[in-house]
């Protein structure tokens, strides 16, 4: 006990002389570890007697907190010196270029919408565009959705509080109560009343519906396709689509059927599903035993037809819609669907595209 004021300056001493954090380590296990000299004088004090032992371990207490302090303020010096040059190397320039590695990504979703679009445009369809925000009359009445309808319940709609709109000339809209549109056909109502026939659009969009879980999301993509001329019919309805489909999945030979279905706003209406194949665990679009539902079509109701003040005993037409994430998720391979809003830059560069693979038919969907 004799040595402990030597020890505890020998201590101090290797502490004020460490450069590192490894030489720091160094001398705090060979002051205080297991086998360190403070520790071996602690292990001392069990074969003194009462007085002595306690007048020795306060000392060695003493000796020990000492220590423990230098040594905390000399690690809080070095971690910050050690930062320091850790700034100084790593330092960016921000004058330098941008690194290859990271250049952007385009999303698939922009990427199914331009290849969706391509295809139409090809077959003579313009784009029409419309607001995210809609009335009543656009997004149900004017679709021949009766007011009884399920869609138009709140579980299902995103409503605004009830507020008279003002038009552009200051009078109130007779639109009914203001929304998120549910679907993307209040653009085919727009389209109808403000263009005369013949009409041929494609309409691109986000939707909205109070829906979440692993494969609904409350903000969502569709496209619809809109007809309208003296002679289309359900011929060329389901050649328009027969051929999409196989122009977009990119697979010649690709089965495509047609099943009955109901919707309000088009009589007769039918699912489209195509043809699929699961053998060994794996999907795969084309022949096969099994069968996917993609999007839903029919000929324009004559209803929605005089809502839009044409005549439907001289003019018809078709329509058809689709969820632009599933389309994607099935030609990509994407398991999950709330993987495409989840803002992942891993996932963006493992499904993204490059910026310069615009999609054309003659270049190339999927260059």
């Amino acid at each position: 006990m004799q040595d402990l004021d030597r020890l505890r300056a020998e201590a101090l001493a290797a502490v004020a002389a460490a450069g590192t954090l490894d030489q720091l380590e160094a001398a705090r296990v060979a002051a205080l570890g297991k086998k360190g000299t403070v520790s071996g004088l602690m292990k001392s004090l069990g074969g003194m007697g009462p007085d002595e032992r306690k007048t020795a371990g306060a000392r060695l207490n003493a000796a020990r907190d000492d220590i423990a302090a230098a040594l905390d303020s000399a690690k809080t010096a070095l971690e910050a010196k050690a930062l320091d040059e850790r700034l100084g190397r790593e330092r960016i320039d921000v004058t330098l270029p941008v690194r290859p590695e990271s250049q952007g990504r385009i999303h698939p979703i922009s990427q199914t919408i331009e290849e969706i679009t391509a295809i139409f445009a090809q077959m003579g369809f313009v784009v029409a565009e419309g607001p995210d925000i809609e009335d009543d009359f656009h997004n149900f009445t004017a679709l021949n959705i009766p007011p009884e309808h399920p869609a138009r319940q709140m579980h299902d709609t995103f409503y605004f509080g009830e507020r008279p709109a003002k038009s552009g000339d200051g009078a109130e809209s007779t639109g009914g109560r203001h929304l998120l549109r549910t679907h993307t056909s209040p653009v085919q109502i727009r389209t109808m009343l403000r263009d005369k026939p013949p009409i041929r659009v494609i309409v691109p969009g986000r939707t909205y519906r109070c829906d979440s879980d692993m494969t609904h999301t409350p903000m969502f993509h569709q496209v619809e396709g809109l007809v309208i001329d003296e002679t289309t019919h359900m011929g060329h309805l389901k050649g328009c689509l027969i051929e999409f489909v196989r122009a977009y999945f990119e697979v010649d030979d690709v089965p495509v059927r047609f099943r009955p279905s109901f919707f309000p706003f088009t009589e007769p209406s039918a699912e489209v599903d195509i043809g699929c194949s699961r053998e060994g665990g794996e999907l795969k679009i084309g022949p096969g035993a099994g069968w996917l539902e993609i999007l839903g079509c029919g000929m324009v109701h004559p209803n929605v037809l005089r809502n839009c003040g044409i005549d439907p005993n001289r003019y018809q037409g078709f329509a058809f819609g689709m969820g632009v994430e599933r389309v994607a998720m099935l030609k990509y391979g994407i398991p999950d669907l709330r993987t495409f809003f989840d803002s992942d830059l891993r996932w963006l560069k493992h499904y993204g595209f490059l910026p310069l693979d615009v999609p054309t038919l003659s270049g190339g969907l999927t260059r």
